[in-house]
């Protein structure tokens, strides 16, 4: 497996915390805030797993709001990339796990290919930009209201990604 990238962006800790959690699930993984990424080293990586959480109505995480510019410009040709989110579904069902969408939906024409989808019937939510022909582009977690769930779902899904990583 080679080396990958667990770019994250978190302002209460949550999402800080499934970075961690992914990383000791994922070998030869190494976890970087993305405030604190040079995107000049995007090419040692082959695998990139980018974390957000959602704020307010659908907004990206501050950390990204000031690093889509860098993350856009990047070579990505070649890379497997993937996604976690968390959100409130129960507060914000209209808008559950945005911010990944919103990245994914930047770098769509990047040249990666997308791994780790997952299935919309895993949580209640009325509507998320992060819906991509009817799945989820990655893991979605409800640190609000499923915390009891986390641990399990972070496992599951990085044993079904794995096997896709380069």
């Amino acid at each position: 497996m080679g080396n990958t990238l667990i770019l994250y962006g978190s302002t209460t800790g949550n999402t800080e915390k499934v970075a961690g959690l992914i990383s000791s699930n994922i070998e030869n993984s190494e976890v970087v805030r993305v405030e604190e990424f040079d995107f000049s080293s995007i090419g040692n990586y082959d695998n990139i797993i980018i974390g957000s959480s959602t704020w307010g109505i659908g907004d990206l995480q501050d950390d990204w709001e000031g690093a889509m510019s860098d993350m856009k410009n990047a070579d990505l040709s070649g890379k497997k990339i993937t996604f976690f989110g968390l959100g409130d579904a129960e507060s914000y069902p209209d808008s559950f796990v945005d911010a990944i969408g919103l990245i994914y939906n930047d770098i769509e024409g990047s040249g990666a290919t997308f791994i780790g989808k997952t299935p919309v019937s895993d949580i209640e939510f009325d509507a998320s930009v992060a819906v991509v022909d009817d799945s989820f582009v990655g893991l979605v977690i409800d640190e609000d209201n499923e915390s009891n769930k986390t641990e399990d779902k972070v496992k599951a899904w990085c044993d079904q990604i794995k096997p896709e990583l380069n």
